[in-house]
Formats: structure tokens, C-alpha cells, sequence
């Protein structure tokens, strides 16, 4: 498989070339030259198939002449001891039936509770593996508005040779967000920019392109715009999809954050219910292609789905949910593309006003085909802290705020019944567990039930150092440990 810069399709590149480098010399986003297809027995086995079998199969045409099978098959093995469970939010079914209620494609059973843990676990172990032959120590440089900063920082712990810079906007992240980037040390260090994260971002951008830098260090980047860290995020599009079309949903994780059965009643009958059911009963209607919703900041979550939808997945659609950061949702309603600054909210990882993957997006889609494919809408903070609240009423589960923004962007296509997308099986990404969004949440729920992962996070010390949003206080800090 070759690679080309968004900016240049004249010049190809490897796949290691693209994901060691991170961003192509031009300042383009590595795009792949065509995206492959599913074989027609893959398609046909998705129900069948483990979520690393399925990896196996997603990822390998998109390495092709870079990681043989075997070593492929390992990778997909050691990045992915957990999964991305199919659940109802409510521990009835025939709600589901009856209200047309979406469900919820956990993504927070990894050790960071939060969907980027496929990508960063996978790319640490590529990257050891594609590196297994140099000597000069590679540096992973990182702007992250939440959850990403933890995922690489715990998927990087301790790799030799490799060292992590992670950029975050000070006082934007939660305090456990802080302690998961910030609170390992060893290789990793955090930066806190006095900044948003756009700043943080095309600080990171900048960095790429400087001569300096380029000469003195061996640079690569951990965020979606690394090619290595998107693909491996449509492995669970088409894992859940196939689940979903067969009509069946997976039993609760240790993480499922449902409340409590003395706790929970049911919003109709106040009677007590049982939160866990058993895997592999009826949640859908069978044989319907999903439509996923999308909590969307930085657009990398989407364009994998996309790239799902496009191997063959039985996708129907999507929903790019955002906050008031709804630079995508406009551009799909006019067809007029304006970044803006980012303003901060409850969804803070969200919190993207010139997101990089619509970048690849646009490289891939022209604007007729991206309305094809996805609705956009805006969520407010005011309507993300009402759905946890009724969701948790209602079902006894805990939403954080960005699974609640993709709540409420499903119910509010529903109620203006504006197209089909939301017809037949629908599924919101549950991007991050809600216990990482305590001080929000619990606010609106009371406690919420905290996994192991956190607990053991919450007991770190973070420690970072403070820079002003300027390349050279950047530069000064890489350049001081060379």
C-alpha cells in the first residue's frame, strides 16, 4: 500500500514511512491511495469473527509490504486484550423495540477508559516493531485536548527507545485527564500550554516543519493525524457493525457504567430491574446496517468510520455529533468549510475548532458524497447535561458528556424527522467512561461507578511544565534534553 501527502499525490511513501514521520513533508495528512475492500468471506463473517481476528483482517491491507501477517497477527493479539462492547442503555429490550432508542458501542473497557487506547496501543506496538533496527531514539511529539494525551502516555510507558512530549491546554482537561497524561514520567513528559488545543495542535504542526528540529531530532506524531493511530479505529466500526446487523448485543464489561440494581427502577413502572444481561440475546431488528453517531472533535473517530463504511462494513451512515465547535456540521449544511477559534465546554475533548482529519475527509470525499454519508448537529451544554440527567433517570446508565452530546444529536434527528439516517439499527459511540468526567457528571447523577483502570490513575501525582503558546518555549524544551 502506498501513502500520499493531502497536499501532493505525486510523491509515494511506505507505510512505515508515513507512520514514523506523522505528518508528510509538505504539512499534508498521510492518505492511503485507495481504500480496501473487505473480501467477500470477511464480510460475510463479521458476527463470527473476534475482535482481533477482525483487526487482523481491517489493518492488514492497509500494511501490506510493511508487516508481514505473522508479526501482524501478533500486534493485533498484544494491542487488543479488550474490546468494544454492543449494549442497550436500558435493561429492558422491548424499549429498544418500542422507543427506537439507540445503543451504545462502549469504547472505554482499555486502560484509559477512553477510544483512543485502540489506536495509541496498536502504534506503540508498530512503531517498537518498525524501529527494531534503528539506534537514533525516536521522539513522539503530541497535542491532545483530553483523552488521547493518556492513551499514548500508557501505550508508550516504558518503550525503549521511544520518548513522548505531550502538549495539553492548561486547565482543559479533567484532573484525572491530567493525571493519565501527566503522572507516569519515565519517558513520557507533559507540557501544559497556556493555550486552547488548537494551540497546542499547530504547535505541533510547526514543530514538524522546522529545519531545525527535523536536523537535530528524529520526530513522529501520536495524534489522529498519524496514519497508524486512525486505522486501527475501524477495526471496532466493523466489528460492532457486524454485531449490530445480526441483532444481537454483547453482555456488560467490568466498565459498563450502569447503576446499581438496588438503585436502578424502571422510568415506567418504578420496579426494581436487572442491570446485565446476558450476551448474545435480540437488540435490533436483524439484517439492518447500523448508523453510527459520532461524538466528533478532531474528526479522526468519523474518518475511520468512513474508511470502515468504505472496506465494505454493513454501515449505513453516520451522525457527526459536536458541541457548539460545529465548524463540520456547518460546512455539511452549507458547503461553506470555516475553521474558527475553539470554545470550551463540558465535551471538552471535543473542543476543536479547525479539526486536522477534515483535512483527509475532503482528500477522500467530495462535499455531495460526505452528505451522502453523514448529518451533522450541534449540541449545547445546556442539552448534554439534560440527557445525562434522563438518561440516568430513565435507564440507570451514566453517559459522559461526550456520548451525551451523541445522545442528543440521535434524538434531536428523531424529533425533526428530517431523512432516513436515523432509520432502522442505530448506535452511539460511547467514547470515554463517564467516571473521567466525574466533577460534570456526578453534579447531575450523583456518584458514578468508577473501573479499576481509573481507580488506579487517580492515585498518580501529575507533573508538568508550563510554556506560552510560542514555537520557541517548544523547541527550547526538545531541544534541551538532545
Amino acid at each position: 500500500m502506498r501513502y500520499y501527502s493531502t497536499k501532493n499525490a505525486c510523491q509515494a511513501f511506505s507505510f512505515a514511512e508515513a507512520a514514523l514521520t506523522g505528518l508528510a513533508p509538505d504539512g499534508g495528512l498521510y492518505i492511503p491511495e485507495t481504500i480496501p475492500q473487505f473480501r467477500a468471506s470477511v464480510k460475510n463473517s463479521l458476527l463470527s469473527m473476534s475482535f482481533q481476528e477482525i483487526a487482523f483482517e481491517t489493518i492488514k491491507p492497509f500494511v501490506k509490504g510493511d508487516i508481514p501477517g505473522s508479526i501482524l497477527e501478533d500486534l493485533c493479539t498484544g494491542a487488543f486484550p479488550f474490546n468494544a462492547p454492543l449494549v442497550p442503555v436500558n435493561p429492558g429490550l422491548a424499549e429498544l423495540f418500542s422507543k427506537g432508542l439507540p445503543a451504545l458501542m462502549e469504547l472505554f473497557h482499555g486502560p484509559t477508559a477512553a477510544f483512543k487506547d485502540f489506536g495509541a496501543r496498536f502504534m506503540a506496538r508498530t512503531f517498537s516493531y518498525l524501529r527494531r533496527e534503528e539506534t537514533k531514539p525516536l521522539r513522539i511529539l503530541v497535542a491532545t485536548s483530553g483523552d488521547t494525551g493518556g492513551a499514548v502516555a500508557d501505550g508508550f510507558f516504558g518503550v525503549e527507545g521511544i520518548s513522548v512530549t505531550i502538549l495539553y491546554p492548561k486547565g482543559r482537561v479533567s484532573e484525572l485527564q491530567e493525571k493519565q497524561i501527566a503522572g507516569l514520567g519515565g519517558n513520557i513528559s507533559a507540557l501544559a500550554v497556556e493555550g486552547s488545543f488548537d494551540d497546542c495542535q499547530a504547535m505541533v504542526k510547526k514543530a514538524f516543519t522546522d529545519r531545525h528540529l527535523q536536523e537535530t531530532l528524529a520526530l513522529s506524531s501520536a495524534n489522529s493525524i498519524n496514519i497508524s493511530r486512525l486505522i486501527p479505529q475501524a477495526v471496532y466500526f466493523a466489528a460492532v457493525a457486524g454485531r449490530a446487523q445480526s441483532g444481537r448485543y454483547d453482555s456488560d464489561g467490568e466498565a459498563t457504567p450502569r447503576a446499581k440494581k438496588e438503585t436502578q427502577a424502571s422510568s415506567e413502572t418504578g420496579a426494581a430491574s436487572t442491570p446485565t444481561m446476558p450476551s448474545g440475546k435480540r437488540l435490533f431488528r436483524a439484517a439492518h446496517p447500523v448508523t453510527f453517531c459520532v461524538p466528533s472533535g478532531n474528526f479522526g473517530n468519523l474518518t475511520a468510520g468512513l474508511y470502515a463504511l468504505s472496506m465494505g462494513a454493513p454501515i449505513a451512515g453516520f451522525i457527526a455529533a459536536t458541541n457548539i465547535n460545529k465548524t463540520v456540521p456547518d460546512y455539511l449544511e452549507s458547503g461553506n468549510y470555516k475553521t474558527r477559534l475553539s470554545q470550551a465546554t463540558i465535551s471538552n475533548a471535543m473542543d476543536v475548532g479547525a479539526p486536522s482529519n477534515f483535512e483527509r475527509m475532503a482528500a477522500h470525499w467530495s462535499y455531495e458524497e460526505l452528505r451522502q454519508m453523514i448529518r451533522g448537529v450541534f449540541v449545547t451544554d445546556d442539552e448534554t447535561r439534560q440527557t445525562i440527567a434522563e438518561v440516568h433517570r430513565n435507564y440507570g446508565y451514566y453517559l459522559d458528556p461526550h456520548g451525551a452530546v451523541g445522545w442528543t444529536a440521535v434524538q434531536k434527528l428523531k424529533a425533526a424527522a428530517t431523512g432516513n439516517i436515523t432509520s432502522g439499527n442505530c448506535v452511539v459511540a460511547a467514547t470515554a467512561h463517564p467516571a473521567k468526567f466525574s466533577e460534570t457528571v456526578e453534579s447531575i447523577t450523583g456518584a458514578v461507578p468508577i473501573p479499576s483502570t481509573i481507580k488506579k490513575a487517580l492515585g498518580r501525582t501529575a507533573q508538568s511544565l508550563t510554556i506560552p503558546v510560542d514555537l520557541s518555549a517548544l523547541k527550547d524544551f526538545l531541544l534541551s534534553a538532545v
